[in-house]
This record gives structure tokens, sequence and C-alpha cells, in this order.
């Protein structure tokens, strides 16, 4: 069973700064995952073409089931607003959306979300391709998005978020949705960008880190900051790996089970 959690850059390269949709799902269809999560994903963006993203992975995929999950409605960076429940209901009739998505080949049988309250303070964040810059921004609502899925083992939940750049109130979403998970029951994989490095998503949890691999930035990785976290009875880890591809500043985050 394979796992890979993938921060696309709303599908932009840095290479020429393009946002490409058949290159978004090229690149999306190489990783062949059996759930596949994303962040930075746009649904009705002007910037990406108005595309619905994920669902134009699933459809290349030949996905069982999939979702996109907003964090918020409207710009990113200019006028927005927190997304709220009744926004999956309404769908591209809400408005544009941005946040994260979730592509299974596995039968869903259910799905969680965990909304995250956004931090009252702006904090500086790296220019992706700006060479060492930084800019200060305000932070954003965040989103966990889970899927109950019949994996080969048995139901297994797969969960995906994008957690707040802003230290330490980082690590408190996480345990927030870390909680929210472990209440649902069946063993949980959470992936995604958690925005905190190295061995502390595990310390800060008590879950097990299922890999340890750098993943950002995507070009010369440094850091971890992308993870995949384990709570529960899961099969064994066969293979773990960090996949440069041709768009976004993140690598992709493979996690081979057995």
């Amino acid at each position: 069973m394979r796992l890979a959690s993938f921060n696309v850059l709303h599908g932009r390269s840095l290479a020429d700064g393009l946002v490409s949709t058949p290159r978004l799902v090229e690149a999306c269809a190489a990783l062949a995952a059996d759930v596949l999560c994303l962040q930075e994903i746009d649904r009705g963006q002007t910037r990406s073409g108005g595309v619905d993203q994920t669902a134009a992975i699933a459809e290349a995929t030949g996905a069982a089931d999939w979702r996109f999950e907003p964090a918020l409605i409207g710009e990113p960076g200019a006028t927005w607003r927190a997304a709220v429940d009744d926004d999956r209901a309404r769908g591209a009739q809400a408005g544009a959306g941005y946040g994260v998505g979730l592509v299974s080949r596995l039968p869903v049988r259910t799905w969680h979300v965990v909304r995250l309250r956004a931090a009252q303070v702006r904090a500086p964040v790296a220019v992706p391709g700006g060479r060492g810059r930084f800019i200060l921004l305000p932070d954003e609502p965040r989103v966990a998005l889970a899927a109950e899925v019949d994996a080969p083992s048995g139901p297994m939940l797969v969960a995906t978020t994008h957690l707040s750049f802003v230290p330490v109130w980082n690590l408190v979403q996480l345990r927030r949705v870390t909680r929210a998970l472990a209440a649902v029951g069946p063993p949980c994989v959470l992936m995604g960008d958690l925005n905190v490095p190295g061995s502390l998503p595990a310390r800060a949890t008590g879950w097990r880190a299922l890999a340890r691999i750098r993943t950002y930035p995507g070009a010369k990785p440094s850091m971890q900051i992308d993870h995949a976290l384990g709570r529960g009875r899961l099969p064994d880890v066969a293979a773990v790996s960090a996949l440069e591809l041709p768009l976004s500043d993140h690598r992709a985050l493979v996690v081979d089970l057995i």
C-alpha cells in the first residue's frame, strides 16, 4: 500500500513560474499512490485557471473516491474568509477555495474534517524561489481532512493537513488534529506539510514517525517539514522516499507499507 503527501504550491513550477494542470496531473499520477494527500490545492482560483485541481487529479488517476476541503474561501493573499462546513455542501457555489485534498484508489467509508483557527500574529515566511528572502504575512485558517479507507490490512484512517507557519501555534494545531483522529478509533496515518521540523512532531504527539527524510526546499532539501505520523497497529514501512517533481517548492513524501 503506497501513501503519498505532496504540497503542490497550487501547481506552480519554480522553473518557469507557470501553473499547468497537465503538469500537475502528470506529476501526481507518477507517484502511483493508493492514497494521495494534497496540500496548497486550488478550486476555482484564477491563478490556476479556475480548475478544481483535486478533481482533475482524481479523474486522471482513476480514483475510487476523492475530496477537496477548503481552509478558506476567496483568494489567498487577497480577500478571503475562513471556510465552514457548509461550504463543502455548496461546492463551487461557495466561491473559489484553497485548502487540502485527498485522492484514494481505495474505497472510502467515511470522511472527517477538523477545522483549525489562524494564529492572531504575523510571522516571516520564505518566498518560494526567493533565494532566502522572507516576507511578513498574517496567518490563515487551516483544515485537516481524513478518510477511513478499506486498506488491505483492514479499516485505516489516512489524513492530510497543512499547518500554520507560526511556531508553537502549529504544534497546538497538530495536537488538536491528532487528538481528534485518535478519537475516531481505527489505526491512522497523518501526512502533510506540518511546518514543524525534524523529530518534533512525533515528540509533541506521541505518534510514530513513519518517515525520516528531508523534503524542503525541493531542489536541495535541508530539512523535513513534510511528515508521516502513525498511530495504532499499522503495516510495517517497507520504503520511504522524497521525490523531486517538476512543480512546487516541496518534494513529495512517499511511504510504502507492507
